[in-house]
Parts: C-alpha cells; structure tokens; sequence
C-alpha cells in the first residue's frame, strides 16, 4: 500500500531537486493529498493490468508460473 508520508518525502526531495515551489495558493497538504490520490489511482489500474498479463486474461499458464516463481526462489 502506498504510505502518505512515502508520498510527501518523495516530492519533497524531487520539488527540491527540480528547484521548483509550490504556488502559494496550494496547500503542500492538499498537493501531497491530490499527488496521492494519483498516484493510488494510477497504481491499481497498473496492478489491475499487470494482474490480467500474468493470468492471462482469465485463462492462466500455470506452467509459465511455476518458472516464474521458479525463478525468484534462485
């Protein structure tokens, strides 16, 4: 799950990086809240569709998944 404080760190440090400010008109709340939200958006639909490639759409090669479980037991 992805952690608020992760969040708010992380653009921290890359706003810092780019010497790039927030207009005072936004909140660094209400940023890290809309970057966040996102974010989590973003990444359920990457886990969604990383989700169907590794099952195959619903028709699964067990096969292939037992080398790839195979290959991060090495």
């Amino acid at each position: 799950m992805l952690d608020r404080d992760s969040i708010e760190e992380f653009l921290e440090s890359e706003l810092g990086y780019a010497e790039m400010g927030i207009p005072s008109d936004i909140s660094k709340g209400d940023l890290v809240d809309a970057f966040f939200n996102y974010i989590e958006t973003e990444y359920y639909e990457w886990l969604r569709e990383n989700y169907m490639a590794f099952f195959n759409d619903g028709d699964p090669d067990w096969d292939w998944i037992r080398e790839q479980i195979g290959s991060y037991e090495e």
